[in-house]
């Protein structure tokens, strides 16, 4: 629909045939008293008593009030108060409501989109505009016609106590630009827009909810800087604008005579010679500005005789009637100016729909005003607009995760949260929080030597204000902190400033800052991501903090291929059918079946779902969060062996035809001599499925004291349980117990596919002999370290307390004891907890960034961990008997395997023993974790196999992939 009545003209304005037909007719329909009603708008909280609502009908329906603004109280509450508002109205009124970020502005149980600053920042207006159709159709669900957005002030002042954030920034080029993208977005969308503050509120040192700033400049700077936006915005057809309550002598100096109320200014300057002929609001008429000088009812009718057509949160509706009959009667209003502005607001009515007026449908409302899109648009405006405003020796984004030790302290936040959460998804990274933003300096002195340790302290800066009188909420112990560490330590200080744009005035002389302008979950989620480079940053400084850094300071960063962290809709996923892995997941639990688990989702580079769901144990004592370490058991498998084995291939080192003797010597001799690379990578090398090496070690029941000791010592160096060591030989026991192992029987095709740990007791001993290093060291050397893996590894007690390790089978035949830190796998825990084919440890987070690298072909994080394709090759089907690829297992093509049966051919992973799954879908780029202890208390128990857990909750992913159209 077009906004007709926004057009800036002299000439008369062209309205379609019904619409001035509907006016004309509602017009004379109206009584006097009637249309004086309708200039009137005027607040209602859905947040206060019954008390007031009764107010608010009396106002509907004795004086017939054109509009309501709502302010605070909530979507369900406000949409029914809407509803029975207009239901005593004789004429359907327009609702207003101020959303300049939102509705969460005036309204809890909303969504934050992001203040005008933040926008300022945006490298793209596309967003802006994206943004004011979500907030439109939010408003239109909940039968709000207007918005009194966008701030069209040019912020010049950084004093500026109530504009500030809240203005797009200080160039008047980019605050028409974007403020345009806004308008076109909400009209668009089919609510009215309204520009505001006019003329412009950006160069003020005082707040006019509190008394009347004073603007000094000539008419030739006005024009020049404040009145361009709006000049701009008229021609763009705004259909609305709100005039501030401010004194500018330059346009009428009669003393103590706001903006709101001059003619010089509203009929002067905004109607004649400006040539505006969309709707007039007043600001306020309740602020001190203006309600300081004048009295109710008096402060209306000297804003009527200004030219205004709306008057917004009127004090005394009746008072003021009376009153502007008493002007008419005297001549100082005439009968032909209020009914123009009657006319003005029916056609804005018509606009509106209110011709066509239907109650708010109140079935699924809040649902429906919570659309998922909206995070989408969410996310996109904070990722556009992190500022990184210093970046010495472009150390950002980090680098070569193995060389770097860092620290993050979190200033005016409470543990855990998101930022430094974040920052734990993509390195080992020791987080200190420092809660009171004004805490005594020895909050500040007792962290410092606890950061002796650490190439690089990351601090953020939360839970500021916007108040630059109060430095916006930045203590001088937090500034002397930083400056310490800058100027005394050796230390890469990054400082990242959760809060408005002015503040990095404190911190200019920081060799590495960023600004993230806002302090939510959503910029705590997504500045993080910059400082590694999972997104880029592309955001610009909107106003000038200092002489160091000004206007359009931003430096542009690259992206590395890490793991985004996201919503599911950015990715093409409808997060209310990812939802139902909720159910599969407490299904589990409530069978059962598992204690708890992890599910983690990746699709296109993003973890769009990760959620931890149970306990470690059925007593419901300790959580799972998504910080829980699992035992991955087979996994290991392909997170360790074979990622050594496919390094190797990558270098030319092994040829995936050779037998295996050619790089094993012992074999030869051997009835393994023969055996081929290929064929035990794809587990028919004819190796059986397992040998029970551990009852080896037994005599009957009881540990032989041969192979086992109670205490570690040079013989006994293996930790297979608290209390039990294993002899530092064990390993070549278990090899030469393979090694002698007999071979299952050779058809006439060879042999068939048999499932089996051997091949990997095989693999790893290749590995190991061709590396020359033990395989847990290559690992962490080669992979995990440089991925910036935190629980990835085996022996996890080495670095991590037990309490984050979820415990797994509670052995009563073997180890006599509860299975909690250790390799719940008998073989491996023989070994010291390190093999071939068990004894990994991870959360599903480092797991899935492993996995990331392997479907990227090997590159992620700036590093390159294959040169070719090998992960493509290994991935592949090999046989027409068996559906492995090498070492990679992969679905069925019945569909009857463990993967979802709507997984691609190529897809490839792998599940484990204690419960876990990992896959990968190459054609999808997606990648699916799922990690329990269903091994707790007993191996034996089989329900999530049982119902199929794990398959359905695959399932339900693919389900949730949006076809493209």
């Amino acid at each position: 629909m077009a906004p007709l009545m926004s057009l800036k003209s002299s000439d008369e304005v062209v309205v379609d045939a019904k619409e001035r037909v509907w006016v004309d007719s509602v017009f004379s329909a109206l009584t006097p008293d009637q249309r004086l009603g309708q200039l009137f708008m005027v607040a209602a909280y859905s947040n206060k008593d019954e008390r007031h609502y009764r107010e608010i009908d009396t106002l509907v329906s004795r004086y017939g009030i054109g509009g309501i603004m709502f302010m605070q109280g909530g979507p369900m509450r406000q949409a029914v108060l809407t509803n029975r508002f207009q239901a005593r109205a004789q004429l359907p009124m327009l609702i207003a409501m101020d959303a300049e970020w939102g509705l969460d502005m005036r309204l809890d149980s909303s969504m934050h989109f992001a203040r005008q600053m933040t926008l300022g920042a945006l490298d793209n207006d596309r967003y802006i505009y994206l943004m004011g159709r979500e907030i439109a159709l939010k408003m239109k669900r909940m039968g709000v016609h207007v918005s009194f957005s966008p701030v069209m002030d040019v912020n010049v002042n950084p004093a500026n106590p109530v504009i500030g954030s809240r203005s797009f920034g200080e160039s008047k080029e980019e605050v028409t630009r974007r403020g345009i993208a806004y308008i076109k977005g909400l009209q668009d969308h089919g609510v009215i827009a309204v520009a505001k503050h006019f003329p412009g509120h950006g160069d003020t040192d005082t707040d006019s909810h509190l008394s009347l700033p004073v603007v000094q400049h000539n008419i030739e700077r006005l024009t020049e800087v404040e009145l361009y936006p709006f000049n701009k915005a008229f021609d763009a057809g705004v259909m609305g604008v709100m005039v501030a309550h401010l004194y500018m002598p330059a346009i009428d100096s009669t003393r103590n005579i706001a903006t709101t109320l001059s003619k010089p200014l509203v009929t002067g300057l905004l109607k004649d010679k400006m040539k505006y002929k969309g709707l007039v609001f007043t600001d306020a008429l309740n602020m001190k500005g203006v309600s300081n000088y004048f009295a109710p009812g008096e402060v209306d009718v000297r804003a009527l005789e200004a030219g205004n057509d709306v008057l917004l949160f009127s004090e005394d509706v009746p008072v003021a009637i009376t009153k502007i009959k008493d002007a008419v009667a005297a001549g100082k209003l005439t009968q032909e100016e209020i009914d123009e502005h009657v006319r003005k607001i029916l056609h804005a009515k018509y606009w509106a729909g209110l011709n066509k007026y239907k109650p708010i449908d109140l079935a699924n409302l809040q649902e429906e005003v919570d659309r998922p899109l909206s995070t989408v648009v969410q996310e996109q405006l904070y990722e556009h607009s992190v500022t990184v405003a210093k970046n010495k020796d472009n150390l950002l984004p980090f680098m070569h995760l193995d060389t770097m030790r860092i620290a993050s302290v979190a200033i005016g936040a409470k543990p855990h949260n998101v930022f430094q959460e974040t920052l734990g998804n993509y390195a080992p990274i020791k987080s200190f929080t420092i809660k009171n933003r004004f805490a005594p300096d020895s909050s500040f002195t007792k962290i410092i030597p606890k950061l002796k340790d650490y190439d690089v302290v990351v601090i953020s800066i939360h839970n500021m204000n916007i108040t630059p009188a109060k430095d916006f909420g930045i203590g001088v112990g937090t500034r002397a902190f930083i400056q310490y560490l800058q100027e005394r330590t050796k230390k890469k200080v990054v400082v990242a400033v959760m809060g408005n744009a002015y503040s990095l005035k404190f911190f200019d002389n920081s060799n590495w800052l960023v600004c993230g302008y806002e302090d939510n979950d959503v910029s705590q989620l997504l500045v993080p991501q910059v400082l590694f480079g999972a997104r880029a940053a592309k955001g610009k400084l909107p106003v000038t903090a200092s002489a160091k850094l000004t206007s359009g300071t931003g430096i542009a960063t690259q992206t590395l291929g890490r793991l985004k962290y996201g919503v599911p809709e950015s990715v093409g996923m409808d997060s209310k059918v990812l939802q139902q892995v909720d159910n599969i997941a407490l299904e589990a639990i409530a069978y059962a079946a598992t204690p708890g688990c992890q599910v983690l989702v990746v699709k296109d580079g993003t973890v769009v779902f990760n959620k931890s769901y149970g306990y470690y144990t059925y007593d419901n004592v300790k959580p799972v969060t998504n910080n829980t370490i699992y035992d991955i058991a087979s996994i290991t498998k392909v997170a360790a062996t074979l990622q050594a084995i496919m390094f190797l291939k990558d270098q030319g080192k092994i040829n995936l035809d050779a037998k295996v003797s050619t790089y094993l010597p012992e074999l030869k001799g051997t009835n393994k001599e023969g055996i081929v690379m290929r064929d035990v990578l794809s587990h028919q090398a004819g190796l059986r499925a397992g040998i029970v090496h551990w009852q080896k070690t037994l005599d009957k029941v009881k540990l032989k004291d041969t192979f086992y000791a109670s205490t570690r010592n040079d013989n006994f160096t293996n930790e297979v349980a608290p209390g039990i060591y294993s002899i530092k030989s064990m390993a070549d026991s278990l090899w030469a117990w393979t090694v002698k192992s007999p071979l299952l029987p050779k058809g006439a095709n060879g042999y068939g596919y048999t499932y089996s740990d051997l091949d990997f007791y095989v693999l790893q001993r290749v590995a190991e002999t061709l590396l020359n290093q033990p395989l847990d060291e290559f690992m962490e050397q080669n992979f995990y370290a440089p991925l910036g893996l935190s629980t990835m590894g085996y022996i996890p007690l080495l670095n991590h307390p037990r309490e984050v390790i979820a415990p797994t089978e509670d052995d009563n035949y073997f180890r006599k004891n509860l299975i909690w830190g250790t390799v719940h796998d008998q073989g491996a825990a023989m070994m010291g907890g390190v093999a071939g084919h068990a004894g990994l440890f991870s959360n599903a987070n480092d797991l899935a960034i492993l996995l990331q690298m392997n479907l990227q072909n090997g590159k992620y994080g700036g590093e390159q961990y294959f040169n070719s394709n090998v992960v493509t090759e290994f991935s592949k089907k090999q046989f027409k008997n068996s559906r492995r690829g090498l070492g990679w297992d992969k679905p069925e093509p019945d569909g009857n395997g463990p993967t979802s049966s709507l997984a691609s051919m190529s897809t490839f992973g792998h599940t484990g023993f204690t419960g876990t799954g990992a896959w990968v879908d190459p054609e999808s780029k997606l990648i699916y974790i799922f990690l329990s202890n269903r091994v707790y208390p007993d191996a034996g128990n089989s329900k999530l196999v049982k119902y199929n857990i794990r398959t359905r909750i695959h399932d339900v992913i693919y389900k949730a992939i949006v076809p493209k159209t």
